[in-house]
């Protein structure tokens, strides 16, 4: 897998434009462009569907009497949730996820609870209905916000820092996300490559079948 660098340097040779020698410690325009069409191409990928690159397991124990918790504080990759996979591990109890702004409002003021536990994600955090006992170790699963890997080291990244680093993302799909970006910003046509690119990333959510789930 090549690193950012060598990907738009291949990009700039078939748009025909002069190809960047470095995306960082820069001040040209046109290193500038790349750097910047690079993590808006990066950023739109992560968007679309449920990767199996990106797809973790993430553990939080409760603390009795506390019902919401920073995801930044357990999870810092942390994107969004996948559904239906949250579980108390010591009692294999399932949780409710994404419980809407209606059911929170009802259960919270008229105590319409049914005995599970139940949470919403608010505020980049995980918030409780009600507290959950102390030391319960939740599990679940989620898609990381990881974009690239360190190119030395091959520590997970989630925001680009260096010509080294690499996509976490197939290399092609990666050069097409950044070629029609990069085309339709100079007034160029880039309806041909955008309609390929979105063959292959639309459908990803469908291909990987996943529910996913924001905090609002």
């Amino acid at each position: 897998m090549k690193n950012i660098l060598q990907i738009c340097q291949d990009v700039a040779a078939v748009v025909c434009v002069q190809a960047p020698t470095t995306l960082f410690g820069s001040t040209g325009q046109n290193e500038k462009i790349f750097l910047s069409v690079a993590n808006d191409a990066l950023n739109g990928l992560l968007r679309y569907g449920d990767w199996q690159e990106l797809t973790k397991d993430g553990v939080l124990r409760t603390v009795a009497g506390k019902s919401d918790y920073p995801i930044a504080s357990f999870c810092p990759d942390f994107y969004q949730l996948l559904n239906n996979t949250v579980y108390i591990r010591d009692g294999a109890e399932k949780l409710i996820g994404a419980v809407t702004p209606e059911q929170w409002q009802r259960e919270k003021y008229f105590h319409d609870t049914t005995g599970d536990v139940k949470f919403k994600i608010q505020n980049s955090m995980f918030r409780f209905l009600t507290p959950p006992p102390g030391d319960v170790k939740i599990v679940f699963q989620y898609r990381s916000a990881v974009i690239a890997y360190d190119g030395q080291m091959f520590a997970e990244k989630t925001e680009l820092s260096a010509d080294t680093d690499i996509p976490v993302f197939d290399e092609y799909l990666v050069k097409l996300a950044i070629r029609w970006r990069l085309q339709a910003r100079n007034g160029q046509s880039y309806e041909e490559e955008y309609a390929e690119y979105g063959v292959y990333v639309l459908p990803m959510s469908v291909i990987f079948g996943q529910e996913t789930y924001r905090e609002e």
